[in-house]
């Protein structure tokens, strides 16, 4: 398993972590974010949607960046391409996020190193629907 699919940090954001900041989540229902975030909230956890246009999604108030979210963020869940994603992991550590989440297919190993020199988990290439399964078996 790679170094970024840690499974303490996995455990650490799926359990101990409420707040979830979806990076790329619009109202489309047909997106994967979409269909994530709302099984977050089935999960039992908060979701902060975070796309330009600021949209409500799933009943949520979104903003047009992570510097907007006037709360603390527990895990930033970015769903954008690999080039794009990094600038989100260095605004999570920005923001004081307690986690990094890049979703399947997702992978920026400069960005991990900078989180990981932060002190912030990350976790790359994964899918939180995935690992709650997996636990299951």
């Amino acid at each position: 398993m790679a170094e970024w699919q840690d499974a303490e940090h996995v455990r650490f954001m799926l359990d101990d972590c409420e707040t979830w900041a979806v990076v790329g989540l619009s109202g489309n229902p047909d997106r994967t974010a979409y269909e994530i975030a709302a099984l977050l909230q089935r999960r039992g956890k908060r979701i902060v949607p975070i796309h330009p246009s600021a949209p409500v999604v799933l009943g949520e108030q979104g903003y047009a960046t992570l510097a907007d979210v006037p709360f603390p963020i527990d895990v930033v869940d970015v769903f954008r391409r690999s080039e794009s994603a990094g600038e989100f992991a260095d605004q999570a550590v920005a923001v004081g996020a307690r986690g990094v989440w890049f979703q399947l297919g997702v992978i920026d190993e400069d960005a991990f190193l900078r989180t990981a020199e932060a002190g912030v988990p990350m976790v790359m290439d994964a899918c939180p629907a995935i690992e709650w399964r997996r636990r299951r078996t």
